[in-house]
C-alpha cells in the first residue's frame, strides 16, 4: 500500500461534511482488502493523523466512501478493536482508542499472501478429496454404521405418493419432531414437538438465529477458540464477534462479564459439551454462572449441542437448566449418522419459534422431508443406540492413539478432551516469524494432507502453532507423523 494512502475527498455525515479521506485500496491484491484498511488506519493513528477520541465513520459511511462492502468494513473495524486501536460505544459508534501501535502488532496488519487453505476450503467438507482429511469434521462412513444408514435412506425413499404434492411441513417432518421431543424429555428436558424446528444442519440453524435476532452492528459473543465457520457467518451478517477465551478449565467467566458489560451483546454461541475444537465440557457450576450472566446482561444463549450423544451422561445442559427461556438449543445428526443427510434442529421457546419459522420459510420454505424421514428411521431403530455406543468406544481409542502419535513428534494437547472427535494439539513454544499454522497447513496440502490450523478457530492472535486433529484419521497415519516430524525439525 502506498504511503500516500488518502485523498482529500469528503463524504456527508449526520452533521454535515467530514474530512475523512478515501483510502487508496489496491484491489489487485486478492484477499487483502481488510489488511490494507487496517494497515492504513494503524499508520494514520501512529502518525497522529487520527488522535485519541476521534470518531470514526459509521460502517455504512466508510463503505460508501471507499466503494467497498459493509462486511469488509465490519471485519476491518473488528480487527482494529482487537488490536486496541479502536473502541466502540453502543449507540455512538467507533472511536480511536490510543495513539501508539506497538511493534508486536505490526505483523498482524501486514497484508498476507493468499493461502491455499482456509476454513471454507471445499476439500474439508466434500469428502471426495484424495488428501488425508485429518482436519475434517466428518467421520469415515464405516464408523457411522453404513448398513443402518443405507437401509434408512432406502426406507425413506418409499415416501407415500400423497406426500409428493407439497413442500413438507414447514417445521419439519412431524414424526421425527415427535420422536425427538420424546427422547429429549427422557434424557434432558421437557419440550413439545412444535418447539422443534428442523434445519439443513447446524450451520443453517445458526444462520436462521442470526437472521432472526440480530442486525448489522450488533455484538455477538463467541468462544475463542471456537467453531470456525461461525465467525465468518457472524461477520457476513454485519455483526461484530467478540471472543471469550476458552481453555482446559472451560470459559473465562470473568472475561465474559467484562465484555458483556462493555459491549451489551445480543447473543452468545457456546458449546456446552465436547467443544469444537478443544473437546472440553463446561462444569455444572460454570453453566450456572453463564446463565446468570445472560440474565444479568439480557442476552440470548445459543447452545451448540451437536456432540451431546457422544458425551458422557449427566454433562451440563444449558437448555435443561434454563427451560428454553433465554437458551436456544441447536442439534444435529451429522456426528452420529452422516453429514450427507443434512438434518439439524432448533429447540426454542414458544414465543420465538414462529419468527424463526417465518425466516426459514422466507429463505428456503421447508427442509427435505426425505432426509428427515431417513433420520427418523435410523434413530428409531434398535441398532441405533448400539451404533452410537460403538462409535463412542472407537472415538475413545482413536483419541488415545492420536495423543500418543502426536507426542512422538513433540506435540501436546492444548486441552484435555473429555470425549468426541477432536484433539487439538501443537508445539507450545512461540513460533518464529516465518511459521504459523496456515503456513504449515499450506505445506501439508502439497503433501496430500488436510490440516485445520489454530487460525481457523481464533479471534486472538495465536502465540503458538496448533491444529485440530480428527482422531478417526490421525490415530494411525504414518504420512501425517512423517510430515509433522519434518516440520518440527525445520522449526527448530
Amino acid at each position: 500500500m502506498e504511503e500516500s494512502a488518502a485523498s482529500t475527498e469528503e463524504f456527508p455525515t449526520g452533521n454535515g461534511k467530514s474530512a475523512w479521506p478515501v483510502l487508496a485500496i489496491e484491489r489487485k491484491q486478492r484477499g487483502s482488502l481488510v489488511d490494507q484498511i487496517v494497515a492504513a488506519i494503524a499508520r494514520m493513528v501512529n502518525e497522529r493523523e487520527l488522535r485519541i477520541g476521534t470518531k470514526m465513520p459509521s460502517v455504512r459511511q466508510f463503505a460508501k466512501c471507499n466503494g467497498i462492502s459493509t462486511f469488509t468494513v465490519v471485519e476491518s473495524y473488528d480487527r482494529l478493536l482487537n488490536l486496541g486501536l479502536l473502541s466502540s460505544r453502543r449507540g455512538s459508534g467507533f472511536f480511536v482508542a490510543r495513539s501508539d501501535v506497538v511493534a508486536a502488532a505490526q505483523p498482524s496488519i501486514v497484508p498476507a499472501s493468499p493461502s491455499a487453505i482456509d476454513a471454507l476450503t471445499p476439500d474439508l467438507y466434500s469428502g471426495v478429496s484424495d488428501a488425508l482429511p485429518v482436519g475434517a469434521g466428518w467421520l469415515p462412513p464405516e464408523w457411522y454404521g453404513e448398513t443402518t444408514i443405507l437401509d434408512c435412506v432406502r426406507h425413506a425413499m418409499k415416501i407415500p405418493a400423497n406426500r409428493l404434492r407439497g413442500y413438507g411441513h414447514p417445521l419439519g417432518f412431524p414424526t421425527l419432531r415427535q420422536h425427538m421431543a420424546s427422547s429429549m424429555a427422557d434424557d434432558l428436558f421437557s419440550v413439545e414437538p412444535d418447539q422443534i424446528l428442523l434445519t439443513h444442519g447446524a450451520t443453517h440453524a445458526f444462520d436462521l438465529i442470526l437472521r432472526t435476532l440480530t442486525k448489522p452492528g450488533d455484538t455477538v459473543l463467541v468462544e475463542d477458540p471456537g467453531y470456525s465457520n461461525l465467525l465468518s457467518l457472524i461477520r457476513h451478517h454485519g455483526c461484530i464477534p467478540v471472543g471469550i477465551p476458552r481453555g482446559d478449565a472451560g470459559l473465562d467467566i470473568d472475561a465474559l462479564e467484562t465484555q458483556a458489560r462493555a459491549t451489551q451483546p445480543k447473543l452468545m454461541f457456546v458449546n456446552t459439551v465436547l467443544q469444537n475444537p478443544l473437546g472440553t465440557s463446561l462444569s455444572q457450576a460454570q453453566a450456572h454462572r453463564l446463565l446468570g450472566m445472560a440474565e444479568q446482561f439480557d442476552f440470548w444463549l445459543v447452545e451448540d449441542d451437536i456432540y451431546r450423544e457422544l458425551a458422557a451422561p449427566g454433562e451440563a445442559s444449558l437448555a435443561a437448566m434454563d427451560g428454553l427461556r433465554r437458551v436456544i438449543r441447536v442439534g444435529s445428526f451429522s456426528k452420529t449418522l452422516s453429514p450427507v443427510l443434512r438434518v439439524g434442529s432448533i429447540c426454542a421457546s414458544r414465543s420465538l419459534v414462529p419468527e424463526l419459522l417465518r425466516i426459514k420459510m422466507l429463505t428456503g420454505l421447508t427442509t427435505s422431508e426425505i432426509n428427515e424421514r431417513a433420520v427418523y428411521h435410523a434413530i428409531s431403530t434398535r441398532p441405533y443406540k448400539r451404533m452410537v455406543e460403538k462409535l463412542v468406544d472407537q472415538l475413545r481409542s482413536g483419541r488415545e492413539q492420536t495423543i500418543e502419535r502426536l507426542r512422538e513428534v513433540g506435540m501436546s494437547p492444548v486441552a484435555r478432551p473429555r470425549g468426541g472427535m477432536f484433539v487439538s494439539a501443537g508445539w507450545p513454544e512461540a513460533p518464529s516469524a516465518q511459521w504459523n499454522g496456515k503456513v504449515v497447513a499450506d505445506r501439508a496440502v502439497k503433501q496430500g494432507i488436510l490440516l485445520s490450523p489454530n487460525e481457523f478457530f481464533m479471534l486472538r492472535q495465536p502465540d503458538s502453532v496448533w491444529f485440530r486433529f480428527n482422531v478417526a484419521y490421525a490415530a494411525d497415519a504414518p504420512l501425517l507423523s512423517a510430515f509433522l516430524k519434518s516440520v518440527r525439525e525445520e522449526m527448530q
